[in-house]
């Protein structure tokens, strides 16, 4: 079992920046994901990052957010800059657990938006983004 546990969500003005960081009890290098749900919507992904560090973005976010890893730390980060009230929402780390790695950042970031139920889930930390 894996534990992931969010840190880093705030309440900033739109365009302030915020760095989410997830701490990873064991890191298994498999996909590795950002997923944020907003109140009444689905949750939904925001970026993956496979093992070789290649990584894939929602279109809503892409130029904005990075995410990266280190894996020595068993840390996950999720950057975000220019935000905007959109952006507000509980912002989940998520982690795959059935072996998926090696295809890349893109691969994991459809595999874990369509197999939610195959991930590991922190608790969230809150984003609010005001105008």
């Amino acid at each position: 079992q894996v534990q992931l546990v969010e840190s880093g969500g705030g309440s900033v003005q739109a365009g302030g920046s915020l760095r989410l960081s997830c701490t990873v009890s064991k890191y298994t290098h498999n996909c590795m994901a950002w997923f944020r749900q907003a109140p009444g919507k689905e949750r939904e992904g925001v970026a993956a990052i496979d093992s070789d560090d290649t990584t894939a973005y929602a279109e809503s976010v892409k130029g904005r957010f990075t995410i990266s890893q280190d894996s020595a730390k068993k840390i996950l980060y999720l950057q975000m800059n220019a935000l905007k009230p959109e952006d507000t929402g509980m912002y989940y780390c998520a982690a795959d657990s059935q072996g998926n790695t090696g295809y890349g950042g893109a691969y994991c970031y459809v595999r874990m938006e369509q197999r939610l139920a195959d991930n590991y889930w922190g608790r969230g930390t809150q984003v609010t983004v005001s105008s």
